[in-house]
């Protein structure tokens, strides 16, 4: 699967109108150049969200939501970037190349096996060959109902069954086996895989079967579970039992629920907890983390409460902490899966524990110091084992606290815990300093910032008023000297197009982008739009100059005995102010003396 060419991309956004998109979605009113409403990201009572049609691009002061159509399908339908551009494309009639080599036709071949199989499956379920399964499922408590609802099928206890059903679409045999659904014999032919066994359809996030699980409903029926193998669409390090099903649950929840069982999931699903998903065999993985990253921040493990259970939580952190992942976890009674834990105690219990589950580094914190603590030696062993996984957290808040917590239950310094997450780290021993600095988002430089920003997006010819190393110079915030630069640089070209700069940006500095791409801020015409950059200029200037003054000021309390030179140094800051105001740099000073400047 290649890259998506970026003039098809440009095609996409030229074809869509943004507003419209939006506008399906939520009530939009028109508001100077932009349309406004409520945020279909978080909840608020007065609309902060805003579409800007001329840039494309869409923006919310409340919760930092922005970006172009692309970003507003991955938001609110919980896609991927391939996936909101294929599904963008569909709707306007784009067709996305395949990269050279490919073969365009596969990929749909072995979804339309996939999905002819599924068909048999579930019609096989209620047909007279499937009544030991319906039995089979009834004693678990699915219906019919349910059964259809989420494709439970049966797979046919013959030899060609799918054969048969592929032969007769005049599929390929050979595609039916790269679709893991059939194997081909030593002898010749082909016979297929699942046979006698309650059918899963594992799907991708478009609702595409690409794979099955199979479980075993007999005794004699070794091993208890049997996934179709990896294949081009089915790959099990990043796929999930019911994803389609649980995308919109997870935006609308923020969060997602990961079990490691079909029946698992079903039962969570059933007990009104749609945003949960099991992985498919596997243990999870970096690529399961990054599904579940883009989708949302926290993750909720459910696990048997042994400690093979508890096992399986560490594991799971070790991927989950590196990719940013906030992750609490529930422990079930011992002997209890969500299934049996639903059958005994009702979907209202299970709700409640599901709801009350706590950070997963407090169980790993508790488990660490039930171990022992009572000598020193015992201290620095629950204090080891806990570290690698602090050492995991992006955010230096949840490492203190959670390290806090630690120290407290070890009964140790929280400065010695501190020194070794650090030292995990590979960081300096000393804490790092933290200021909110001149930058901050409220300050006066933020804002006039913004204001050049804005001015720049919206006029870029007025670039030329700025001066050479402007406005690097005149800021002290590295975050708006990043977008700015950048600004300034698309300016020099002429154009500014704000989806192909946020392309190049990091986070931060793409979220600045989008907040000043959808500000009204900027004068509609150029000569108010010069006036005001002018002036913003001119504050930015003064507020260096005077920075500089005072820094010399204290360096000639400080080292009178290098006078001389810092008043020379004075006097060019003199020379550099009076030019900048359009005087004369070099008046004659009284008495023939040097400036000094207050």
């Amino acid at each position: 699967m290649g890259r998506i060419p970026d003039e098809t991309l440009e095609t996409i956004r030229d074809r869509f109108d943004l507003v419209d998109l939006v506008g399906r979605h939520l009530t939009l009113k028109k508001s100077g150049r932009s349309f406004k409403g409520l945020c279909p990201f978080h909840e608020e009572k007065t609309p902060s969200f805003y579409v800007h049609p001329e840039r494309r691009v869409f923006h919310c002061y409340g919760c930092g939501a922005g970006g172009d159509l692309f970003e507003f399908l991955m938001r609110h339908d919980n896609l991927t970037f391939r996936e909101a551009a294929e599904s963008a494309a569909r709707t306007c009639g784009v067709e996305i190349p395949t990269t050279a080599g490919g073969d365009p036709g596969r990929s749909e071949r072995l979804v339309a096996a996939n999905q002819l199989a599924q068909d048999l499956y579930l019609s096989t379920l209620f047909a007279p060959e499937g009544a030991a399964a319906r039995d089979y499922l009834r004693g678990r408590g699915f219906d019919g109902e349910t059964c259809r609802k989420y494709g439970i099928g049966f797979a046919p206890d013959r030899w060609d069954a799918v054969v048969k059903v592929l032969e007769s679409a005049r599929i390929p045999l050979r595609d039916g086996e790269t679709a893991g659904l059939v194997s081909e014999r030593q002898s010749g032919g082909h016979y297929d895989r699942l046979r006698g066994r309650v059918t899963f359809p594992i799907q991708d996030a478009r609702g595409r079967v690409v794979g099955f699980g199979g479980r075993a409903i007999r005794a004699d029926q070794e091993p208890k579970y049997l996934n179709t193998p990896e294949t081009p669409l089915f790959r099990k390090r990043e796929s999930f039992y019911g994803f389609p099903f649980a995308l919109e649950a997870m935006r609308r929840q923020e969060r997602a629920v990961v079990v490691e069982g079909y029946f698992d999931r079903l039962a969570l699903e059933r007990a009104g907890i749609e945003e949960s998903v099991a992985t498919c065999g596997t243990a999870l993985g970096p690529d399961h983390a990054r599904q579940l990253r883009r989708r949302t921040q926290e993750v909720l493990l459910v696990f048997d409460g042994d400690t093979a259970g508890q096992r399986a939580v560490e594991s799971a952190l070790e991927v989950l902490l590196p990719a940013g992942l906030r992750v609490r976890a529930v422990a079930l009674p011992s002997g209890d899966d969500p299934d049996s834990f639903l059958e005994r105690e009702g979907a209202d219990a299970l709700r409640a524990l599901v709801d009350a589950a706590e950070p997963a580094l407090d169980l790993v914190i508790r488990r660490s110091v039930s171990l022992g603590i009572a000598t020193p030696f015992e201290k620095s062993d629950a204090v080891d084992r806990v570290v690698p996984f602090l050492a995991r957290l992006g955010s230096p808040v949840e490492r203190r606290e959670f390290g806090h917590r630690l120290a407290l239950g070890a009964g140790v310094d929280p400065r010695d815990v501190d020194a070794r997450v650090r030292e995990a780290r590979g960081e300096s021993p000393e804490p790092e300093a933290t200021s909110s600095g001149p930058g901050g988002a409220g300050s006066g430089e933020a804002r006039f910032a913004r204001r050049v920003g804005a001015i720049l997006l919206d006029h870029p010819g007025l670039v030329g008023l700025l001066r050479p190393g402007e406005p690097a110079s005149l800021l002290d915030d590295a975050l708006h000297r990043g977008v700015l630069g950048a600004l300034v640089e698309a300016g020099r070209t002429g154009s500014v197009v704000v989806t192909d700069l946020a392309a190049d940006l990091g986070e931060a500095e793409r979220a600045l982008l989008l907040e000043l791409a959808s500000s009204e801020e900027a004068p509609d015409d150029e000569a108010s739009a010069t006036r005001v950059l002018s002036d913003t200029l001119f504050w930015l200037r003064e507020r260096r100059d005077a920075a500089e003054r005072l820094a010399t000021t204290r360096r000639l309390a400080e080292t009178p005995q290098d006078a001389q030179q810092i008043l020379m140094e004075k006097q060019r800051q003199l020379e550099r102010r009076r030019a900048s105001q359009g005087l004369d740099p070099t008046p004659p000073a009284p008495g023939g003396g040097v400036e000094l400047l207050r």
